[in-house]
Order: C-alpha cells, then structure tokens, then sequence
C-alpha cells in the first residue's frame, strides 16, 4: 500500500537507497579509510532540504525523493521503471537525468549529456545536481592526485556555469566550495 504523507515517502526511499547501496563505500581523505555510501546520500539530502528552506514555492517532495534516489539508477540494479512504479514518473524522470549514460563517449561527454538532461528537468533536479557536486567537494580521497583532483575541479565548474541558475543558494555554496577545494591541490 502506497501512502501520500511526504515523511512515508521519504521514509520509503530512504529505506529503498540504504538497502541498494549496501556494501558501497567510498575513499576518505586518511589513507585506507572507507565511508559507506549512504552517508553521501544522507549529505545531499541534507544540502537539498536545507536550500529549500532557502527559497519558497519549490516541491520539496521531488527534491527529496531525487536527492535520495539520484545515484541509484546509476550505481545499483534499480531501474527507471521501478523507480517510476514506486515513487511516479516526475521522480523516475529527474533520477535518470542525474544518471550519466555510461555507453557515451568520451568520457567528458558524459556529463555534458546528464547536465543537458537536467535542465530540462524542474529546477528541483537541478538542486540535487548541484548538492551532489557540493558534497563531493568536501575532503578528496586519500589515493586522488593532484590530476584528479584539477580535472574535478574543472568538473564541478561546468556544472556550476550550466545549472547555476536553477538554485541561487546552492550555486553560491558550489561556487564556495570549488574555490576551498583548490587547497587541497599540492605543489
């Protein structure tokens, strides 16, 4: 039985997201350290709820449910039509365009498709996308060098000239945190 209060939905997809990305884990900045991956989930979440406090009349429910389900298609056997069968297809519609198209190449072509595909999405997509690049600026992975970590940069750049319109509260924070993340670049 589907119910129709947010927090359920929220709820839903939060238990849906912890039990795809189970056994995900990612580099943290101290040699050998690994950081299970619900914990960037949880930080988009966090980054896209906390704007929305920011800014009236957006649909706090979309944003949500994207920014818990945006990697799930990408990175887990969930797929568009299961998203779309449990959470409707404005959701499915904004998880997929925050979906790379791994088959594009090069590689850079990649990003360039998902940001095209998110702008023709409601500016709450457009939220998470720019949350999700946010919280990837925090500390690098200890193993990154200083390549990884420029050519990141120069990522999230693109990300923020494409989508920089779509929330003024997180493209200032984006804008922030690529200049903090210039530090971490060695000599």
């Amino acid at each position: 039985m589907k119910s129709n209060s947010l927090i359920d939905k929220i709820q839903d997809a939060w238990q849906l997201a912890t039990r795809l990305h189970t056994g995900q884990s990612y580099g943290g900045p101290q040699e050998g350290e690994k950081i299970e991956y619900i914990n960037h989930i949880g930080s988009v979440v966090f980054e896209v709820s906390n704007a929305f406090k920011q800014e009236s009349g957006l649909n706090e429910e979309l944003g949500i449910l994207c920014a818990i389900l945006h990697d799930t298609i990408e990175d887990t056997e969930a797929t568009f039509e299961s998203i779309r069968d449990t959470f409707g297809i404005q959701v499915a519609e904004g998880v997929s365009a925050l979906t790379k198209n791994e088959t594009l190449e090069p590689k850079e072509q990649r990003m360039t498709d998902s940001l095209d595909r998110i702008k023709k999405q409601p500016k709450e997509v457009w939220a998470v996308k720019l949350a999700d690049r946010i919280c990837n600026l925090y500390a690098p992975p200890f193993y990154w060098n200083n390549e990884k970590k420029a050519a990141y940069i120069e990522e999230a750049q693109v990300i923020y000239d494409h989508l920089k319109e779509g929330n003024e509260y997180l493209a200032d924070r984006l804008k922030e945190k690529i200049e903090r993340y210039r530090e971490f670049l060695t000599n």
